[in-house]
């Protein structure tokens, strides 16, 4: 029988926090007592987990002291001042903001990628940006086979990666309607954006997270990586064109042998027959889909993938619930 823990989920009432109260109860998490935590304007809100209604409490008034794991998706801000408050309080902290990631003392996991950085946390683990999640995954198995000499990616991201006021702004426009609130100036609906852009150097603040975080996590902090990050009208599942260049030759066949029988994978590759990876396939599901696997041939190791992941699910809460899993096994073995 599984250790039961006591967990907190902050920023409970957002898109994310609802999603990890589904995966941990899909999964059967062993949960002896659970906390809600939410802004003060969500505070006194109701949800259910496991057959039971739970209020979701103010997080200024947090306390984590009875808490042995806290999964927080709440924003930088709530990270800057909370995280160090839970983790100081001894529980361990998954984080899914951007706060705490390219900390070097705090491990930026993917339990298919890199589990065994996990053990060199002090209390705070980061999980990874959305994209870059379903892309190590893809590219670790890659790696450690052939070496990779150059990485080029665009990315298809849904729009719920910018959470309700996102997917609220795109239904609104769809709809015929004024939005009450905006990620962008630009229309979403039918259309296509970039994400915020960072004063001066012309890339995106995603594109950024996106090179920064695969170096670190697949501890290749040199490797070449040329990102461009697009969002689409797509309400959920983000996909990613990624072009690569190896050290070592290989065969397409070998290509996609290495990647089937990697973890986390689930290869659909039949285009002659329109069966390849879309957003509406991965929708409620963990793994991350490849497909349209091809030689590109204008280099001498070369192939293009099409990568595609629920980015709510293996892009956010699942993943921080698979890392709270290896955190659980490091408790009752350790």
């Amino acid at each position: 029988m599984k250790k039961k823990i006591n967990v907190a989920v902050v920023g409970a009432t957002g898109l994310v926090g609802r999603k990890i109260l589904q995966v941990l109860e899909e999964r059967n998490f062993p949960i002896e007592s659970i906390k809600l935590y939410a802004s003060h304007k969500s505070a006194g809100n109701t949800l259910r987990f496991q057959e039971k209604t739970h209020v979701v409490k103010d997080i200024e008034a947090s306390d984590f002291s009875d808490i042995d794991i806290a999964l927080f998706s709440a924003g930088n801000f709530v990270s800057e001042k909370y995280v160090p408050k839970a983790a100081g309080q001894g529980c361990i902290v998954i984080d899914n903001g951007s706060f705490w990631r390219m900390n070097p003392e705090v491990p930026l996991i993917v339990p298919e990628v890199n589990p065994e950085m996990i053990i060199g946390n002090h209390g705070i683990i980061a999980n990874p940006n959305c994209s870059t999640i379903q892309l190590v995954v893809a590219l670790k198995p890659i790696a450690d086979n052939f070496g990779l000499k150059r990485v080029v990616v665009s990315t298809y991201q849904a729009i719920s990666g910018a959470g309700q006021v996102g997917v609220s702004q795109l239904m609104s426009e769809i709809n015929g309607e004024l939005p009450e609130s905006r990620i962008s100036s630009n229309q979403l609906a039918f259309n296509t954006v970039f994400h915020t852009i960072k004063d001066n150097i012309g890339f995106s603040i995603e594109e950024l997270k996106m090179i920064d975080e695969t170096r670190k996590i697949l501890a290749l902090p040199k490797l070449p990586l040329a990102v461009t990050c697009v969002r689409i009208p797509v309400l959920n599942g983000h996909a990613e064109s990624v072009n690569i260049e190896t050290e070592k030759p290989f065969t397409i066949f070998e290509l996609k042998e290495v990647l089937g029988k990697s973890l986390g994978i689930e290869l659909v590759d039949d285009p002659i027959n329109e069966v390849y990876p879309t957003p509406l396939m991965v929708e409620n599901k963990d793994e991350v889909f490849i497909g349209r696997i091809r030689k590109d041939e204008s280099i001498e190791n070369g192939a293009y993938l099409w990568v595609v992941s629920d980015n709510l699910r293996k892009g956010a809460a699942t993943n921080a619930v698979q890392i709270a899993e290896k955190v659980l096994e490091s408790m009752v073995n350790g």
